[in-house]
């Protein structure tokens, strides 16, 4: 049976909200739950301390926790907090750059490539794998055909693999990076003099084209797409697939109902549906990103 999972929070939120959030998603029938920084080092509503204090309450009440890494290294004191994170051994860690994938594999800890990490076929997946890889995110941009035969290869490569495989399925998806932040510049304010803009946008800030299509969402330095992403409708075929885990990203609002619709089509009950609203899903169909394809996949 599909698992579902949370994962890390991409939007800068104060420490309270964060905190209210995860008491509410204690709550829910999620069973895993990504914590920790991945967009921007400055984002600080919680220290690394505050992180690992709220994954052992939520242990406790039943939920298996990860520890996400930061995307862009670009300072030595990153590098430092990565560090600390992938030499605590209580929890799981989230590898979303290769320095972390290199210091976890250096000290033969398992880890989850996240889905930033550059994973495109079975050979990568399987070299991976010998690094002590226990569970792969795939790449947002990846097709629904492009899945199946990653994971049609790493069987044959591999037929005693154990590997967990996790789907992006719903959120804003995460794009791209840069080392400029898009939010500070919006504002004419230098990245190191940000006054930290981003909390006025809890759901990142909409860029629209000359066409007044809401094409982007600026977070910080990252670039994420301009409506959810949902696979809901395919959550058959991914588990027909052999996919593990489906992946739902935090929003500022609406999560528990998010979670009960992919829950109850999980389980094949059908009371809830998603906000009736623009979605896109065009790279699971080999598609334009930003497009909705109401078309399923074929199985063949």
């Amino acid at each position: 049976m599909l698992k579902l999972s949370l994962g890390p929070i991409l939007y800068y939120w104060p420490k309270q909200k964060i905190y209210d959030f995860y008491e509410s998603m204690a709550n829910t029938p999620v069973d895993i739950i990504y914590l920790g920084e991945t967009v921007c080092s400055k984002r600080r509503s919680l220290t690394i301390h505050d992180w690992i204090t709220l994954a052992n309450e939520l242990t406790q009440r039943g939920k298996q926790v990860v520890l996400s890494t930061l995307t862009l290294i670009e300072a030595e004191s990153e590098l430092k907090t990565l560090t600390r994170i992938c030499e605590q051994q209580d929890f799981l860690v989230e590898a979303n750059d290769m320095a972390a994938v290199q210091l976890l594999s250096e000290k033969k800890q398992p880890f989850v490539a996240g889905p930033f990490i550059n994973i495109y076929n079975a050979k990568t997946l399987s070299f991976l794998h010998k690094q002590k890889l226990k569970r792969w995110i795939m790449p947002v941009e990846l097709s629904g055909d492009c899945l199946s035969k990653i994971l049609n290869d790493i069987n044959e490569l591999n037929p005693d693999n154990d590997i967990e495989t996790e789907v992006f399925s719903y959120g804003k998806l995460p794009l791209a990076y840069s080392a400029r932040c898009f939010t500070a510049r919006s504002h004419n304010l230098p990245k190191d003099q940000c006054e930290f803009i981003c909390d006025k946008y809890p759901d990142g800030l909409p860029f629209a084209s000359q066409e007044k299509e809401d094409i982007f969402t600026l977070n910080g330095i990252q670039t994420m797409s301009g409506h959810d992403y949902n696979l809901l409708n395919e959550i058959q075929l991914m588990q027909n697939m052999g996919v593990d885990i489906i992946r739902l990203s935090p929003q500022h609002d609406n999560m528990e109902h998010v979670i009960q619709t992919f829950f109850n089509a999980i389980h094949n009950k059908s009371e809830l549906s998603l906000e009736n609203k623009p979605y896109c899903n065009g790279y699971w169909h080999h598609e334009s990103g930003k497009d909705e394809i109401n078309i399923p996949l074929s199985t063949s």
